[in-house]
């Protein structure tokens, strides 16, 4: 089976698909300004323990209290029926580390008992305990890794051995093994000083876990379009895995994920309706907690009988929905609604079809069977949020029942947009954009910080403008050539106009000051924070790239 992973750069997040056979089955994604919190270990405190719900309330520092359940608190061993009351008192310092993300109006999910990945290895400093990747399938190998487990596990701690080990010699792994509790030793000595709440370790970048957890010899080739991350990549890998730098490729062309279709398929991952080849489709439908699939035979009639006409759709859905499944990032309860079998061989067949393509799955699944209605049930573990989640928001003229793309989605899409027409005009000095006018501040950024990284990108001076009659999916060239040329055009007052505006917010630094938008320009009123709703009259004194200065004339 090929499979490819490709790592799109921008200067707002990064992006890492992973393709088999050509098609998409996973995206991940990471802002530069957004910090990723799974896995990361806490010094917190107890805020409340909840004996009716065996639960606790742990404050780790974040905006909503970190939700730990009493199975979650020590190993059953341990507790045994203990009531959590027994176990916590409000005020006391504890140790978690969080395994899910905060979602909605839910808090994050903490645990007591730390995992600590590596290359090879993942250390359980607080159980006794040996575990081999179930992906590791050869028996002699997995007794050689247990053999070679047992004599590095350090007293009183936990070892898993993950499939990047297959093959390894010991002493590969007992350096990883060293790397792991040198790194554990530095944390118990920040677990002793500092306030409380804390955060103690911090895990890397995306890049870095592609590269540690995912990048192994079953991958045929990373593609990376961005000179420095491949670099960085490289260098990391020196380390991770010296042998896997020769499936690193630098992509020097335009639009690497358009170029592979990924744009495309990460749309069709957030409609309802999804088109198999044969004229069938499904339907997806996501609830909080649970998801439905609907299977239909749509345009496909057969050519032989009904039986074998339900058969080969319900077979292609069961593919189609485990790659939907991973791609979308579905989790907790799902329910399949296959079209209505007879033979109970051929429900067999389905269902064995569907647990072979979701054993490409890193995320735990649990497939429960058919109940008596003929529907299928299973669940899969849910630690972030869904693909949907992450790239829309709920749409307040349909009060959430549709969903459309966030504005800072929009925005990371025109920046993209943006990067391919700066590299279609490349004897170009200076470029004049314009974008939706909901989307011109937010490419601008805070002090002209996000135009500055992506001026860096395209090597040219670029000036935002914004327009109500632009898409807020479409970005367009207005003008290109010399620099003095391009803002000539680009600026939409000069000093000494006198206009009026309306001031609609204060400024943010210093809310004195009143702020007023032409285009996407920003007019900074000097005093004009008392007249925030009011239509001012007044005078530009000093012109700059994405602001100007003004006073109010009496």
């Amino acid at each position: 089976m090929a499979k490819e992973f490709l790592i799109n750069v921008s200067p707002s997040e990064t992006r890492m698909a992973v393709l088999e056979e050509g098609k998409l089955v996973e995206l991940s994604k990471e802002s530069h300004s957004a910090q990723r919190h799974i896995g990361n270990i806490y010094r917190g405190k107890v805020e409340n323990v909840l004996p009716g719900m065996q639960a606790a309330f742990i404050d780790i520092g974040m905006d909503k209290n970190a939700f730990l359940f009493v199975d979650d608190l020590h190993t059953e061993d341990e507790n045994g029926s203990a009531s959590i009351s027994d176990l916590l008192r409000e005020g006391q310092e504890i140790i978690v580390q969080l395994v899910k993300e905060p979602m909605g109006n839910k808090g994050a999910r903490v645990v007591t008992n730390l995992t600590i990945p590596g290359r090879y290895l993942v250390l359980m400093p607080t159980v006794d305990y040996i575990g081999i990747s179930r992906r590791i399938e050869d028996e002699r190998e997995r007794e050689r890794l247990k053999k070679i487990a047992q004599h590095l596990k350090p007293k009183g701690m936990g070892m898993i051995i993950r499939t990047a080990a297959e093959g390894l010699a010991e002493e590969e792994l007992e350096a990883d093994r060293n790397f792991l509790l040198n790194l554990w030793q530095k944390i118990l000595k920040r677990t002793k000083k500092g306030p409380t709440p804390a955060l103690l370790f911090h895990d890397h970048d995306l890049l870095y876990r592609v590269l540690r957890d995912l990048f192994t010899t079953e991958v045929d080739r990373l593609v990376i379009d961005d000179l420095t991350t491949y670099e960085k990549a490289l260098d990391l890998l020196a380390f991770l895995g010296p042998h896997l730098r020769n499936k690193v490729q630098l992509f020097t062309g335009h639009s690497l994920f358009s170029i592979y279709n990924i744009e495309q398929q990460i749309e069709e991952a957030l409609r309802r309706k999804i088109w198999l080849e044969s004229g069938a489709y499904l339907v997806f439908d996501q609830t909080e907690a649970l998801t439905v699939v609907d299977v239909n035979t749509g345009k496909y009639i057969g050519s032989t009988c009904l039986e074998d006409t339900v058969l080969h759709t319900n077979l292609a859905a069961a593919k189609e929905i485990a790659r939907q499944i991973r791609l979308r990032n579905i989790g907790g309860i799902i329910v399949i609604d296959f079209i209505d079998m007879g033979d109970e061989e051929n429900k067999k067949q389905v269902l064995d079809c569907l647990a072979t393509e979701l054993q490409k799955d890193k995320v735990k699944t649990n497939i429960l069977g058919f109940t008596s209605l003929g529907l299928l049930e299973m669940t899969r573990k849910k630690t972030r949020p869904s693909l949907r989640e992450q790239l829309q928001q709920p749409c307040s003229c349909c009060e959430g029942t549709g969903y459309k793309y966030s504005l800072e989605t929009q925005a990371a899409r025109a920046e993209r947009r943006i990067i391919e027409l700066g590299a279609d005009h490349p004897n170009d000095e200076a470029l004049l954009i314009g974008v939706n006018s909901a989307l011109a501040a937010l490419l601008i950024g805070p002090g002209g910080n996000r135009l500055n990284a992506l001026e860096k990108t395209l090597k040219k001076t670029v000036f935002i403008r914004g327009k109500e009659e632009i898409p807020l999916a479409e970005a367009r060239v207005i003008a290109g050539g010399q620099k003095e040329y391009v803002q000539s055009l680009a600026l939409p007052v000069k000093e000494g106009d006198r206009l009026e505006v309306d001031v609609i917010e204060p400024h943010l630094n210093n809310p004195v000051d009143g702020i007023a938008r032409l285009d996407g320009y920003i007019i900074d009123i000097e005093n004009g924070g008392r007249f925030i709703g009011q239509r001012v009259r007044v005078k530009i004194e000093k012109m700059f790239k994405t602001y100007a200065k003004a006073v109010i004339e009496d």
